[in-house]
Order: C-alpha cells, then structure tokens, then sequence
C-alpha cells in the first residue's frame, strides 16, 4: 500500500517531459541533415530538464529536505550544462564544468544518509569502466581537455558506485525503493556519457543524439523520482 502522504502520480508532467525529450532528441536528429530544425533541439532540450526539475521540486513526501535540495541543485546544474553543450560555438568546458557541480551535487544528495564507499566495490567498479573508457579515448582527447576530463570521469564514476553501495547499504528498508531510482539513474547517466564521449573523440556515432538524450533523460528521470520516499518502486519507474 501506498503512503497515503504520497503525491499523487504525475501523469500529465510525465506526459510533458516525454513529448519535450522527444522534441529534443528529434531536432537533435533532424538537425545533422537539416539545420533549420535546430529550433526544435534548443527548445526541447532545456526545457525537459526544467520539467525534470519541476518532477523533483514537487515530490511528496521527500527522502529528506536536505536530500530534494541537493538534486535539485544537481538538475539546475545539469540544465545550465544542457545549455552551453547546445550554444553555438565551442563551450564544452563549460558545459563539462557544469555537469561536474551537479554530479558533485547528486553525491552530496546520496552521502546524506549513506556512507562514502560502503561497500566499496561498487565504487571500484564504476571507477575501473570509467579508467577503460579513458583509456580507449586517450589519443583522440586533447592535450589541453585531458586534466578536465579525468576529474569529470573520477567524479561521475563516483557518483555511479556511489549510488549503487547506497542502494546495496539500504536493503530493503523503507528508502530502498528511492535510492535503486538513484542508483539507475546514476549508472546510465554514466552510460550516456560514455556515448557523448566517442561521439566527441572518436565520432560521429549513428544516431548518437537518440542514444545520448534517451539515456541522460531517462537519468534524470529516475534521479528525480529518487527524491519521493514512502513509495512503490512500481509506481514510480
């Protein structure tokens, strides 16, 4: 049964981060062979993550006030990264920062009741799929990207272990269900920039727009609906 303090689930915002996912990873796709959609991309593309915030913000009951604050500083981290990835010009840096300040802050969220590395394979093995990735890349990173770069990787395969020795840690206690959404999220959101990077390095990948944003959306997803505790796990994916 279900916490009778529950919100309500949030069919129509459901139905509005899909149909904004769907016009982002569409623009993205039709702008390779046709810029004039770019609008479309540009569009969708923040405003889903500002959807996804709006997902966060109004989750009832939370996990905890301090937990619902960190994510959603990580997801307003993430749309500013969203944007500079997405702006004319060469700002990845930029946007690679930004991503950096909200997986910072999505471990903050997971260390409010978990402790760093526990257990710790997990985080070794986060951190061994982030050193391969790095390894294969090496030579088609730049000199000058490549210190930024490792941080990134450390930080988000930290995240990733993280997330899944908390979801280990909490069993099944009451907060399992929010921390395995955290720990799914976490771990594609890995996966979808392992795509982002061979896409940039080693690139261009087939349909690498579809692959990178139907993944980071779904991250985002799962790392929002994380903030609501007291909640069936089926409800909630």
């Amino acid at each position: 049964m279900s916490d009778p303090g529950a919100a309500p689930y949030p069919r129509l915002l459901a139905a509005a981060i899909l149909a904004a996912a769907s016009a982002a990873i569409a623009g993205a796709l039709l702008a390779r062979e046709a810029p004039g959609w770019q609008w479309l991309h540009w569009i969708g593309k923040p405003l889903t993550t500002a959807l996804v915030f709006v997902l966060a913000w109004r989750a009832r009951p939370t996990v905890s006030p301090r937990y619902r604050h960190r994510v959603l500083t990580g997801i307003a981290c993430s749309l500013a990264g969203d944007v500079f990835l997405m702006l004319p010009g060469d700002l990845f840096v930029p946007g690679l920062l930004a991503f950096l300040l909200a997986h910072a802050c999505f471990i903050a969220a997971l260390l409010d009741d978990s402790r760093f590395g526990a257990p710790a394979w997990p985080l070794a093995a986060c951190l061994a799929y982030g050193a391969a990735n790095l390894a294969l890349l090496w030579n088609a990173i730049g000199a000058p990207l490549r210190v930024p770069v490792i941080v990134y990787v450390v930080v988000l395969a930290t995240m990733g272990g993280q997330a899944v020795a908390r979801a280990l840690a909490h069993g099944g206690d009451a907060r399992a269900p929010a921390a395995r959404l955290a720990a799914r999220g976490a771990l594609v959101f890995m996966l979808s920039d392992s795509v982002l990077a061979w896409d940039r390095f080693r690139g261009p990948l087939p349909w690498a727009g579809l692959w990178v944003l139907s993944a980071y959306y779904l991250a985002l997803w799962w790392i929002a609906r994380s903030v609501q505790g007291a909640m069936c796990e089926g409800a909630a994916g």
